[in-house]
């Protein structure tokens, strides 16, 4: 059974009959859910406890009769009223901040949810509140937040979301860079935000190794994905996290290693003020210099970090990565001879 199947299922359930005013009977709810989860089957008897258990969590869901359609299920009238919410100008200016970190969801899902949902709050306020907003939200500008659109993606975005809900198998057409487009199949997980940026966080369904399997894939390079007909066992959110929490920036599923830095002058203040990775180590040295101490699944990543700080920083550990960064700078040297 997919993880969380059946809240996923009545959360569907209430999708169904929110887009319909006179509802659904069983039946037709049947042949929505198996259509739309690509289910082969669902009993009639599953559908008609999943809509008591809603209605037992409180959402107003009521039984109607046709002559021509028999019994239905439909939204009652304090369903809306329900969704209600009533903000403060406070709460406002806290959702329009998280509205505008948003903004690299555009053209998803995502950020049609959010805008929904900011146009219904503010409908809702009275003109006293809104001016108060207006004012105060002018005091704080988010700046630096790059705006990517992902509008030609939705439909790969809802197939590895339904994926990542039913535990599905995807067949993708992905772009590395500096290779060919390449059919691969993946195991969906989860979708992650970095730096502006949408990757998907994927089992490599051909690769059996656990240490290494797990990878990350950068939405803007698939061309194609399709949801197939076979399940995957997903891993426990422990090892996910374990994958994940590897590296201070999205390459995961490698092997670990130990890096040491040491940064001076004002690099080493920098460093303690934007962490690199929630479990760096950090030694202030007698010169106030700092030794930067942090376990990563990608050198290459960390090396690139070290070297965009230029002279402030030295890389002490490991040996291979001193040797690489001394290659690069000698190459970098040699284009402005």
């Amino acid at each position: 059974m997919a993880r969380n199947e059946q809240l996923i299922r009545q959360h569907r359930i209430l999708q169904i009959l929110e887009r319909v005013r006179f509802g659904k009977s069983l039946d037709e709810l049947q042949n929505d859910l198996v259509e739309e989860m690509g289910l082969t089957s669902i009993h009639t008897r599953t559908i008609r406890r999943d809509v008591e258990a809603l209605q037992i969590a409180g959402f107003d869901i009521v039984q109607d009769e046709f002559p021509d359609r028999g019994k239905v299920w439909k939204l009652g009238p304090k369903y809306k009223e329900s969704h209600r919410v009533n903000a403060t100008a406070t709460e406002l200016i806290s959702l329009s901040i998280v509205r505008d970190l948003l903004l690299p969801f555009s053209g998803t899902p995502y950020w049609i949810g959010i805008e929904s949902f900011w146009s219904k709050i503010r409908d809702d306020l009275p003109a006293g509140v809104t001016l108060h907003f207006e004012k105060y939200r002018k005091a704080l500008r988010v700046h630096g937040v790059m705006s990517k659109n992902y509008e030609k993606h939705q439909g790969i975005i809802k197939t590895i979301n339904r994926a990542i809900q039913e535990n599905r198998l995807v067949e993708a057409v992905y772009h590395s860079m500096g290779k060919s487009p390449k059919t691969r199949t993946i195991e969906p997980l989860e979708t992650m935000l970095f730096q502006s940026s949408l990757y998907i966080i994927a089992a490599a369904h051909e690769d059996p190794d656990p240490a290494t399997r797990i990878r990350e894939f950068k939405l803007d390079r698939f061309q194609r994905a399709d949801i197939l007909d076979k399940r995957f066992t997903p891993p426990s959110e422990e090892e996910l996290e374990q994958h994940v929490g590897r590296s201070f920036g999205v390459s995961i599923g490698r092997e670990v290693e130990t890096v040491k830095i040491l940064v001076r002058g004002y690099a080493a203040r920098l460093v303690q003020e934007d962490p690199w990775h929630t479990d760096q180590k950090i030694e202030l040295q007698p010169d106030q210099s700092v030794l930067l101490t942090i376990q990563t699944s990608n050198l290459r990543e960390t090396l690139a970090r070290v070297m965009g700080l230029g002279p402030e920083a030295e890389l002490i550990e490991p040996a291979s990565g001193r040797a690489e960064i001394k290659k690069l700078l000698q190459a970098a040297a040699g284009q402005y001879k």
